[in-house]
């Protein structure tokens, strides 16, 4: 196994120092670095804000926030061999806290974004696997370190498909994101003007905010096209199921993987949504399930129309794959599946911010076979 590292200078922008990342999902934007499946990727993130956001904020600050440059990526890595169809692993190593983290409410983005129209600010110390703030007395919230955004590159045509489905959603009166060139990084050409906004996730996951990706666990993303082209970013010390008001305790890290492949496992079990799981002891493990298989539902139906923020569309299409899986990995018919959802099966409703697509995860604990 090789060790590939990505430095950035976190006192620049990633618009400033463009050659470690991007801000828009595009098939098109050129490799930090290439690796061998197996390989070890070290990789420095930027928060997800990009350094607009500092421990001398203010609710001010906040205000005036610019959205348009989330999520800061580092990437992508082009993994050789990998080709549309494969399994993409991600297996998650470790999570480096920087020691400022913060918490904001951005008017207009959060679940109870009607309710709370002010802007807000918790300005974090993080400290030996602890945050604390002075804007919250009182409180002190363990770590649980994961990234908010891993993902590959779309292909063309998915991007395409993509962006009619979620023009569609918006004529039809939904939340949607188009591609905007303001901000974006790369700054010019094809990417700028039409690649996908980070902000929802995808079938090529992206901005998951799963809380249990934490080091130990494993993520599957479907390949979408050649060399995978993996970038990670918008890394979380904390969060809660849902990540209510818009942000976690967002903060810069440093990710360590190893990144594998399974080829053809996508194509063989038509996947195109991403799983993840935990198969041994260690911090973060889900309700305390140290072993877990985990499937993910976005609000896509299955003729490829978009929905806005249905959390039971979601969760229908989480309990689908997870059927699937127990039919086609483990071996059961359907109906036996069914029932092993409905008698040790977890649903978590992992994000409901990132419009326009929520983010539902079933759980299902390994321990049950025997």
């Amino acid at each position: 196994m090789k060790t590939h590292v990505v430095k950035i200078d976190r006192s620049k922008s990633l618009a400033q120092e463009p050659g470690t990342g991007h801000n828009r999902w595009h098939e098109d934007i050129p490799p930090v670095l290439k690796v061998q499946p197996g390989d070890q990727v070290v990789m420095e993130t930027r928060d997800a804000l990009d350094g607009q956001i500092t421990s001398a904020s203010n609710a001010d600050d906040v205000s005036r926030a610019d959205l348009r440059p989330a999520h800061a990526l580092t990437g992508p890595v082009y993994i050789e061999g990998a080709e549309p169809g494969d399994l993409l692993e991600v297996k998650i190593q470790a999570v480096q806290p920087e020691a400022f983290g913060f918490t904001v409410q951005v008017p207009g983005f959060s679940f109870l974004r009607d309710l709370f129209p002010e802007p807000h600010i918790v300005r974090w110390d993080i400290k030996d696997g602890f945050a604390q703030s002075r804007d919250l007395p009182g409180v002190r919230v363990p770590g649980a370190p994961f990234m908010g955004v891993m993902g590959v590159a779309p292909s063309r045509k998915l991007r395409e498909s993509i962006q009619a489905r979620e023009a569609a959603l918006a004529a039809r009166g939904g939340i949607a994101l188009p591609p905007e060139p303001g901000g974006a990084v790369p700054a010019a050409g094809d990417i700028a003007q039409h690649g996908l906004r980070t902000i929802p996730p995808r079938e090529i996951a992206g901005n998951l905010d799963i809380k249990q990706l934490v080091a130990g666990t494993t993520l599957l993303i479907p390949v979408a096209t050649h060399g995978a082209l993996f970038s990670v970013g918008d890394a979380h010390f904390a969060q809660g199921d849902g990540e209510t008001c818009g942000t976690a305790i967002e903060m810069s890290a440093t990710f360590t993987a190893q990144l594998a492949l399974r080829k053809g496992a996508a194509k063989q079990r038509n996947l195109h949504s991403v799983q993840d799981f935990k198969d041994g002891a260690g911090h973060g493990a889900r309700r305390g399930m140290d072993r877990f298989y985990a499937t993910t539902g976005l609000c896509i139906r299955g003729d490829g129309q978009n929905e806005s923020e249905d959390v039971t569309l979601a969760a229908r299409n989480a309990y689908l794959a997870m059927i699937d899986y127990l039919v086609h990995e483990r071996g059961f018919n359907r109906q036996q599946a069914y029932a092993i959802c409905s008698v040790a099966v977890d649903l978590a409703i992992s994000e409901v911010v990132d419009v326009p697509n929520v983010v539902v995860s079933a759980f299902l604990p390994l321990d049950i076979f025997v």
